[in-house]
């Protein structure tokens, strides 16, 4: 006959509910509830609906019952005088049996007999009996971790009460949450804790819970070893917590990719200052040239972000961050754009320091603001960077980063908004270039733009940028009045925008690969003018 009744796990029988004697806290007794579910409102609850979560739990929650029936644990302190059996549990013989404990421990409540540990002389307040005995129930371990924060926090001198966090997973609102609550207000009349955090639960692939039984649960140190801490710290920065996660193989290895292509912008931005020391090679700020502050705006934007993120504990957003400023501000842009001038400028040249100043500016601020979830690969960095790039022995010893103020221009904003379209766009029509066979990268292109008045009234003034920004050889501003050119391509993202992309004209410069249409110097073979001014006047080390 099946049956609702409870029943023992391991013999089937049906259990016995009896009725004994319990020590209880009565929650309602002063205010407790009511003051518990106040102060919930006064703490920061990770996700929000956490604080509904509790409030609901206490609002229905009987009274807590304490006592447990073990042979060992945290004695109950309390005391029966066995003359009139009233339980004894008054200040005196509070800090009687805390000079006891803190002398020998708490065993001494087990190993000594209750008239060794009261006041000598000591009798019973309500009928003067000298013979006593001890209470032998122990307390719930949900009261000892309820507790637990007071004797942590308020014991250690470098430490505080109350804490700034609590994490743990939701089924905690019953457990630890509202214990550690309740006993701290009962005892310290405010919460433990100002922020409450709570996670989802890590399943296995097919989202089912892990267990022995099923055989499938994932060891982290099986993780570790195949895959490395940082990318399973990485794995978890990224995905919700507020939810459950799932794991395996295979989003392992996603994760793993986007860790290499993080790693790799820092051995690119690592590549590029071995030879720079900003004690004297760093350029000003207002000196630095337009894409380098660009750079370093992007770089303001992505520490606001983050830090926002971060205090919020949005990890999966600064993940998301870090993520696209690496992939898609540097290495799609910026770092594309830079290389020309890192790798065929003059050394010591104030356009390559000015891009090595932002090089350096980025990575400083990227090891700290990735350091809490690429603790490894921070460290590692930091403990490979050139002796003077480095003034700390770690990287955990840097500021956090701020953002710098001389950047925080709208209009800024706006117009290299207004120039990354633009870019779009001709990259658009130089990937329809490639495909026809006409050019096999940007700098073999000549590209010819015909823009409406007002547009090239902006632009006029940038076209040495936008060469630079298109990484072709040539760039030629059309204004058009009324009707816009035919028969060539129109911008996506400005639709009266046309572009023309031509064969570049001249020959090709073996040392920076653009075209060039002007007499080669002879003494330095085909090179362009320019390298060859590198190569006459700039080249050796020192030189400007």
């Amino acid at each position: 006959m099946d049956s609702s009744w409870a029943r023992q796990r391991s013999s089937i029988q049906p259990v016995l509910f009896r009725a004994t004697e319990q020590w209880f806290v009565n929650v309602d007794a002063n205010d407790l509830r009511k003051n518990a579910l106040q102060t919930i409102k006064e703490v920061k609850w990770y996700p929000s609906w956490g604080e509904e979560r509790i409030s609901n739990m206490v609002t229905d929650r009987p009274d807590w019952c304490i006592s447990r029936q073990r042979l060992w644990g945290v004695p109950i302190p309390v005391f029966y005088c066995e003359t009139c059996k009233e339980p004894l549990f008054t200040e005196e013989t509070i800090s009687a049996v805390e000079a006891c404990f803190e002398k020998e421990g708490a065993d001494a409540w087990y190993l000594r007999k209750a008239e060794e540990i009261l006041p000598s002389g000591f009798t019973c307040p309500r009928c003067q009996g000298t013979t006593f005995r001890k209470e032998m129930d122990i307390f719930d371990v949900w009261f000892e971790s309820g507790v637990s924060n007071l004797a942590v926090l308020e014991k250690r001198p470098e430490l505080s009460w109350p804490c700034d966090l609590y994490l743990e997973g939701s089924d905690q609102h019953r457990g630890w949450f509202q214990v550690s609550l309740l006993a701290a207000l009962a005892s310290r009349g405010r919460a433990p804790y100002r922020e409450v955090l709570t996670h989802g639960w890590v399943l296995d692939a097919e989202g089912k819970t892990m267990h022995k039984s099923l055989g499938n649960v994932i060891d982290p140190m099986e993780i570790l070893k195949d895959h490395g801490a940082d990318v399973l710290r990485l794995f978890i920065a990224s995905v919700d917590y507020k939810g459950d996660v799932r794991i395996g193989d295979e989003v392992l290895k996603q994760t793993g990719e986007v860790y290499r292509k993080i790693r790799n912008t820092f051995r690119y931005l690592l590549g590029n200052l071995n030879d720079f020391d900003p004690r004297k090679d760093r350029v000003p700020q207002e000196q630095m040239l337009e894409i380098d502050r660009w750079a370093l705006f992007r770089l303001g934007q992505l520490v606001d972000r983050v830090t926002n993120a971060y205090s919020a504990f949005e990890f999966h957003l600064v993940f998301y961050h870090l993520h696209n400023f690496c992939a898609t501000d540097l290495s799609s842009v910026y770092l594309d754009v830079i290389k020309d001038r890192l790798y065929t400028y003059a050394p010591c040249s104030p356009e390559r320091r000015s891009a090595q100043t932002a090089l350096y500016k980025i990575l400083l601020d990227l090891l700290v603001v990735a350091f809490p979830i690429l603790s490894f690969t921070a460290e590692e960095i930091w403990q490979n960077l050139p002796v003077t790039l480095q003034d700390r022995i770690s990287v955990q010893l840097l500021s956090w980063p701020k953002p710098e103020s001389l950047l925080q221009d709208a209009p800024f904003e706006e117009k290299w908004q207004q120039l990354l379209r633009l870019r779009n766009d001709v990259y658009g029509v130089l990937e329809e270039a490639r495909q026809k066979k006409l050019v096999n990268q940007a700098q073999e292109a000549s590209v010819d733009l015909y823009l409406p008045p007002e547009t090239y009234e902006k632009m006029k003034q940038e076209g040495d940028l936008l060469q630079m920004l298109f990484m072709v050889s040539q760039l030629n501003l059309h204004s058009v009045e009324g009707e816009l050119p035919s028969g060539m391509s129109p911008g996506k993202e400005f639709s009266q925008v046309r572009i023309r992309v031509e064969k570049a004209a001249g020959v090709k410069c073996p040392r920076c690969w653009n075209f060039f249409v002007e007499q080669p110097d002879i003494k330095y073979g085909e090179l362009c003018p320019r390298c060859s001014r590198v190569m006459e006047t700039g080249f050796a080390v020192g030189a400007g």
